[in-house]
């Protein structure tokens, strides 16, 4: 017995190494490619390119998630954006096809402090060196993201590139990324035709602004019949399938840009049908109803977001992605009252609107990645549409 336990312990120390100096040979190669971040206010950070070497400008934000990268990688939410991780160490439990949130990877690049060059998971499939390089995807490890972080808070959100060209002109450069904008970043994201995924349940038309796989998921564990429609869809369209309740999914981009979609959006909430809206679909509808959005400095990103329910004074820890949110002081309570608050921020999180069966959140209740506290709200959904679901 002892022999066959040494036998196997010895078996997973020699795949250890054996992975362990395969990729110490990428990061030998790594290491020759000194790649730069360069933000419009001329902040610059040197570091370690790895995934593609090509030359990117994007909207730099960060995220403040310990794990979850597959996810935020495959959320379409960060298309536009080149999202940097606060955590230190990434990559270190590869990458599981089955946690992705889409079938592409869509922020500009990935900036971290250092990304694993060994991984162990028994789930894993891939290395995130490896998932980068085979979706063209520049990263850059080696530099200070804290460091980083606290330049975005002060300064707030802004534009950088990162380039593997150390002969870079900064009067040339920093004009660029001032100029920069991630316009329109739906058009990218949305499906391109009608999806339908059957189930014996309610009937839910889920529009899709870049909707997250998990919203599908959890709505057809519940049971439900989900059709995926395009963000450009009419509304008539929609209104003549029949369906029991619409969901507005997250997405990117300035929801103030979307002004044909929030001219369907408006038919939605003058129709009598249960709507639940998320994150950007949370935003179109308050814009909808009349209600301004805003701008934040530099946003909710991260898995670790405390939300407090204003009906009932529980916090929940929430999932949150997003640079802009419901003005407080546009609110009407003819129109809609606060459902959530941030307790960090006092911003708004949900909201509930008057004499409409329409409830919408800025959070993320189906999570992925992060605490699965507010998914109950996908059961409320199903009490909207007339149903019942037993905790």
């Amino acid at each position: 017995m002892y022999d066959r336990i040494s036998k196997i312990s010895r078996m997973y120390v020699q795949i250890y190494f054996q992975q362990y100096f395969s990729h110490r040979k990428d990061e030998s190669r790594d290491m020759k490619t000194k790649t730069f971040l360069i933000l419009e206010d001329g902040h610059i950070f040197s570091g370690i390119g790895i995934g593609s070497p090509r030359e990117v400008i994007s909207e730099i934000v960060f995220n403040t998630s310990m794990t979850g990268y597959p996810e935020i990688l495959t959320d379409p939410s960060y298309a536009g954006q080149a999202v940097c991780m606060t955590y230190p160490l990434i990559g270190n439990y590869g990458i599981c096809y089955e946690d992705r949130q889409s079938n592409q990877v869509w922020p500009d690049a990935l900036i971290a402090r250092e990304f694993s060059r060994t991984f162990s998971n028994f789930r894993s499939q891939d290395s995130i060196q490896n998932y980068l390089k085979s979706y063209d995807i520049p990263a850059i490890e080696g530099i200070d993201t804290r460091a980083l972080a606290k330049v975005l808070r002060e300064h707030g959100t802004m534009n950088g590139m990162v380039t593997t060209n150390s002969n870079y002109d900064l009067s040339q450069i920093i004009p660029k990324l001032k100029k920069h904008k991630n316009q329109y970043p739906v058009r990218k994201v949305t499906c391109s035709k009608k999806q339908i995924f059957e189930g014996t349940g309610f009937k839910v038309a889920l529009m899709d602004f870049g909707a997250k796989k998990n919203i599908v998921d959890s709505l057809r564990q519940l049971g439900c019949e989900v059709t995926i429609y395009p963000a450009f869809t009419k509304a008539e369209e929609i209104f003549s399938d029949k369906p029991d309740g619409i969901i507005l999914s997250n997405g990117p981009g300035d929801p103030r840009e979307y002004t044909d979609i929030v001219r369907e959006v408006r038919k939605i909430y003058d129709f009598d049908i249960p709507v639940f809206a998320i994150c950007l679909g949370h935003q179109l509808m308050a814009l909808a109803a009349g209600l301004r959005v805003r701008k934040m400095k530099y946003g909710h990103r991260g898995a670790n977001h405390p939300v407090r329910n204003q009906d009932t004074g529980r916090v929940s820890i929430t999932s949150q992605n997003h640079g802009y949110v419901v003005d407080s002081a546009s609110m009407d309570e003819r129109i809609a009252v606060p459902s959530y608050i941030n307790v960090n921020d006092n911003s708004i999180e949900g909201l509930k609107y008057v004499d409409r069966n329409i409830v919408t959140v800025q959070f993320h209740p189906e999570a992925s990645p992060g605490p699965q506290d507010t998914r109950n709200l996908f059961n409320r959904f199903i009490e909207m549409m007339g149903g019942h679901v037993y905790a």
